[in-house]
């Protein structure tokens, strides 16, 4: 598949089937994540590939709406980034989470990020409630967690005729 066919067939998916995410697909979702570009390639991103039950259970009530999903997926990958390391920590995890989204669609898996980053549950701060969930230290920050899985719900892909030409502005 050209980059262009997987960046069209990219779509936020939010129903898995029972079906696991194998070790090899799990593998190169991971590799995507650590291929990704950071600023002046600091690295700061880790990767917490989450697999238990209970804690993806524990993930989805991190935030009011939205996460509900992460309960339903095999694993779901939380991108910690250590503002020690680079001062960009949002940037760097989003485009570690890009990719990852772009390899899962390149392996025909579902996947959906889910922001965590000024986000909230009942008032409380939804990265300080992940942060307590995987027992990290308060330097770490949390864009986003991307739910993973095998899905029959995958929307259909998106259309290059359909896209927004209007928001391109050439300056002469």
């Amino acid at each position: 598949m050209e980059l262009i066919d997987v960046m069209l067939k990219r779509r936020s998916t939010r129903k898995f089937n029972d079906d696991p995410v194998t070790k090899e697909e799990l593998e190169m979702i991971l590799h995507a994540a650590l291929l990704a570009p950071t600023s002046m390639n600091r690295k700061p991103c880790n990767f917490m590939v989450v697999e238990r039950k209970e804690t993806l259970i524990d993930l989805a009530n991190a935030k009011d709406h939205g996460a509900d999903l992460i309960k339903g997926a095999d694993k779901a990958i939380v991108v910690v980034a250590d503002t020690l390391v680079a001062d960009t920590w949002i940037e760097d995890s989003s485009i570690a989470l890009t990719y990852m989204h772009l390899m899962a669609t390149e392996l025909g898996l579902g996947s959906c990020w889910v922001q965590i980053h000024l986000r909230s549950k009942n008032g409380k701060d939804s990265e300080e409630l992940v942060r307590d969930i995987l027992k990290i230290d308060n330097h770490y920050r949390i864009v986003g967690i991307m739910a993973l899985g095998h899905s029959d719900d995958i929307p259909p892909a998106h259309d290059l005729k359909d896209i927004d030409k209007s928001k391109v502005h050439f300056l002469v």
